[in-house]
């Protein structure tokens, strides 16, 4: 099979999934999607008549922000084109970025300790040759333990560098706060953002080959 000849196209300007990718050997089109997501959200939740739990809430901003990069720039467009969305949870709480320093500390001390759970929702639009040849969704999950023995002085410094604002859950395991995560049971791509198993099984169930989507290789 040849190598780079699937281009992927990133719905989302996340430095977290972009690095992902290009770890993984993937250098994506990034495109910014226009989603209000909170709107979509309770769009979604009236239409069905109830809420959305957070598997299903990831999986659909995945798929919104997918769809509108395809309706504003598929003309662009010559391959699949991937939108994302994460959620974590404490207690069956989801929690979004705190934003604010001591919002992310509060946090950060509950959870130390304890387990908290990640969902990661994808969303593949097949878009070879500028028209949509099909799609598929799927939801990632781990599970992400804080060590017990963090320190309060540690959390405060770490929520002091501003790395945990914009981070779903207030926490980054591929940065500072990685000497903090204890364990993580599932797939540690998907902690960050982007399942790169999930993806490989959306890619193949389209009927193309993961491999293709290699462009950065040596």
């Amino acid at each position: 099979m040849e190598l780079g000849t699937l281009q992927l196209v990133l719905a989302s300007t996340s430095p977290a999934r972009l690095s992902v990718l290009r770890a993984a050997g993937i250098e994506p089109i990034c495109f910014s999607p226009e989603v209000d997501e909170r709107a979509a959200v309770e769009a979604r939740e009236a239409e069905l008549g109830r809420l959305l739990s957070a598997p299903e809430m990831v999986e659909y901003l995945g798929r919104v922000k997918a769809e509108d990069v395809v309706a504003r720039h598929g003309h662009e467009i010559d391959g699949l084109v991937l939108g994302g969305d994460s959620a974590f949870l404490l207690d069956d709480a989801i929690l979004g970025k705190p934003h604010l320093p001591e919002v992310a500390l509060a946090r950060a001390q509950d959870h130390r300790g304890r387990s908290g759970v990640l969902h990661s929702g994808h969303w593949l639009i097949d878009h070879r040759g500028g028209a949509t040849q099909g799609a598929v969704g799927a939801v990632d999950t781990a599970t992400v333990r804080l060590a017990a023995d963090v320190t309060d002085a540690e959390l405060s410094a770490y929520v002091g560098t501003g790395e945990p604002l914009e981070l779903a859950g207030g926490f980054a395991i591929d940065g500072l706060a990685g000497a903090f995560i204890e364990s993580i049971e599932g797939a540690p791509s998907c902690v960050i953002g982007l399942s790169l198993p999930a993806l490989r099984r959306m890619v193949r169930s389209l009927g193309h080959e993961y491999p293709a989507l290699w462009n950065r290789t040596a």
